[in-house]
């Protein structure tokens, strides 16, 4: 049996049609199912009364159409009874001296179900109600197609634990009580809708974000399959618009206005809907006021094997896209500004003090400050910056840190700690040629110590510097780095760090400082607590440690926002980082990932305050609680099956 990791691969489909002539119609729409069956689709949905044609007018009234309707829907029945594939298709049917618009679901040659439409358009060129009754005006919860009796209504789901999807029609999205409302809360996980929306300026914008937004409030997958060529264009358009949503963001599209069919692919990560709707207590509270009583209708989706998604993987999650950069990181800092201003202003505190190492994290931190301190009215001069040379600091990061505390007009310190600290290792009998933690922490340790005491002495707050990614691998000396009396990057994690910087750079900053900025941009991330080496560069790199962090935040990312077994991540992270590291290499970071995960617990455990960033964060206080002397044993077994796959 495959294992898809929670995915379903889903496709809507845009035939080509002839008004009427359903016999050409039905054989469009067999095409695409045997095409995308090939490809491993699961599930394909087509537009709306797409074995007539939407523009039928008043031939729907003739009776030798419904007959050819649903003869064709039986070839099409005949034809895939071998196949696993499901599909959904649209056509005419009377029930009771009234005539529905009705979606019909279909697997291995069995009708499974039928779902009518429930608000009938009467606004527009195509006044739809002309021709067809509402679900409302439904008679039976039964009805007869192709000599099979099926299920009738609107309180259908379909599908198994793994994954159940209900049906709207076209109208039924538009209006305030959307049938998908009902679907989701009665456990729907994947919302398709067949429609043939017609194109007027500005519609396709409002249908695409009204899409957008029913997934995310809903946290569904939403596919949608809309008429495209060869429907009338005596009053109207139709473009052929397929869409696959997934909680807010878009899969896959379609091109609009294409003359041929489309078959447009994607996946929706059943496991992610699964986590959201987890994680939101509120998310079911009404549903014991749902108007039908749901029946769920067994389906087994076809056992396929995709092993490649079609849809990307990112390899930086926390990143913001290109298209949204600016306004992104604009909108991060200005969070980080506020909560820095508030406790500034909550405690009276008119001076920051910050360590300034000319690294990254250390950079960001007194951007901010500088920012709050401008927006507040407070003189930039009344924050401190405090450079502190140590035995691995090179000309490169010290250079940086004294020209960007110059270029940003701040009152500027520097204290040798190479003096205290070899007194502290006579003190506690440490050979100084011993290059171990304590030689690393001792200097940690020694930093810290001096920013607390001058922000005694200049009745300041200690700005910390460490980000995310540093505290869910525990990489900052307890009680050294990893404390102070306020963290401005502790929601930022090491990947967007960088982007942030580098935003400061190209927006924020006069040519001089852009300079240094993007210098900074470019260092080898390292704590600098070890000699650097014959040519005076840095010789101690973090990644070379503990692992790159484009892949501890890709699995931090997935572990925390979504809860996703090892199994999975591994599955995507050796897609999202494919041609950049290989599959040994991944499990190998994963290991130590979760090994200081767990292990370094103890350090989040007494955390400083920090403003919360994104939907990420390690907080103890409300976003993260886990007990310090958790075991990972059930992760590292995982993988272990990993590792023996390989």
């Amino acid at each position: 049996m495959a294992n898809n990791h929670g995915f379903i691969r889903v496709a809507t489909a845009i035939p080509n049609v002839k008004i009427s002539d359903c016999q050409y119609n039905s054989e469009r729409i067999k095409n695409l199912i045997i095409e995308a069956d090939k490809k491993e689709v699961q599930i394909i949905c087509f537009p709306e009364l797409c074995i007539t044609a939407y523009t039928c007018a008043d031939l729907f009234y003739q009776k030798q159409l419904l007959i050819a309707a649903e003869e064709s829907l039986g070839n099409l029945l005949q034809a895939t009874k071998d196949m696993d594939i499901t599909f959904i298709v649209g056509l005419p049917k009377v029930q009771s001296n009234r005539l529905f618009n009705i979606a019909v679901v279909c697997q291995k040659g069995k009708i499974l179900g039928a779902v009518p439409k429930t608000y009938i358009p009467n606004y527009n060129e195509f006044y739809e109600k002309r021709w067809f009754s509402s679900a409302k005006d439904i008679l039976d919860c039964e009805i007869n197609l192709c000599g099979q009796d099926v299920p009738f209504g609107t309180n259908l789901l379909f599908g198994d634990d793994n994954c159940r999807f209900a049906i709207e029609i076209c109208e039924d999205l538009w209006l305030p009580q959307a049938p998908s409302n009902q679907h989701a809360l009665a456990g729907a996980q994947v919302i398709f809708n067949l429609s043939a929306s017609d194109e007027v300026i500005g519609k396709n914008a409002y249908l695409k974000q009204m899409i957008l937004q029913q997934s995310a409030k809903l946290v569904v997958g939403y596919v949608y399959a809309s008429a495209g060529f060869g429907e009338s264009s005596t009053d109207l358009v139709f473009a052929g618009n397929g869409l696959i949503a997934e909680n807010g963001s878009f899969i896959a599209q379609s091109e609009r206005f294409k003359f041929e069919e489309q078959l447009i692919i994607g996946e929706i990560d059943i496991d992610k809907l699964d986590a959201d709707r987890l994680k939101n207590s509120a998310y079911y509270v009404g549903s014991d006021d749902l108007n039908d009583d749901y029946t769920t209708v067994p389906l087994k989706l076809a056992d396929k094997n995709f092993d490649k998604l079609t849809r990307k993987i990112h390899p930086t999650p926390f990143v913001p896209p290109i298209e949204g950069m600016k306004e992104r990181c604009n909108e991060i800092f200005s969070i980080q500004v506020g909560g820095l201003a508030t406790r500034l202003y909550h405690t009276g505190i008119k001076h920051a003090v910050i360590g300034i190492s000319g690294g990254l994290d250390s950079t960001l931190a007194l951007l901010v400050c500088v920012k709050t301190f401008d927006k507040l009215g407070i003189s930039r001069k009344n924050i401190i910056g405090i450079t502190m040379p140590g035995f691995g600091t090179t000309g490169r990061t010290y250079n940086n840190s004294i020209k960007m505390m110059q270029e940003l007009g701040i009152t500027i310190k520097e204290v040798d700690i190479k003096p205290a600290c070899i007194q502290h290792f006579k003190d506690i009998e440490h050979d100084i040629n011993n290059t171990d933690v304590t030689y690393e922490n001792a200097q940690a340790r020694q930093r810290t110590y001096i920013l607390m005491d001058y922000a005694n002495k200049a009745n300041g707050l200690v700005v910390g510097t460490g980000d995310l990614s540093e505290l869910a691998l525990g990489w900052a000396t307890y009680n050294g780095d990893h404390m102070s009396m306020y963290g401005v990057n502790a929601s930022i994690p090491k990947t967007l760090v960088r982007y942030l910087v580098k935003y400061a750079a190209e927006y924020e900053m006069d040519e001089v400082a852009r300079n240094t900025l993007l210098d900074v941009v470019d260092t080898p991330i390292s704590p600098e607590l070890l000699p650097a080496d014959k040519d005076g560069n840095i010789a101690q790199k973090t990644e070379d440690h503990v692992g790159p962090y484009i892949l501890h935040d890709f699995f931090l990312y997935y572990t925390l926002r979504l809860g996703y077994t090892p199994s999975k991540i591994f599955y995507l992270a050796s897609q999202a980082m494919e041609g950049q590291f290989d599959k040994p290499t991944i499990l190998k970071w994963m290991r130590t990932f979760y090994r200081r995960f767990f292990y370094q617990q103890f350090k989040r455990s007494c955390m400083p305050d920090g403003p919360k960033i994104g939907s990420v964060c390690l907080s103890p206080r409300g976003d993260w609680r886990m007990p310090s002397d958790a075991s990972f044993a059930v992760w590292s077994a995982e993988l272990d099956k990993i590792e023996k796959s390989l």
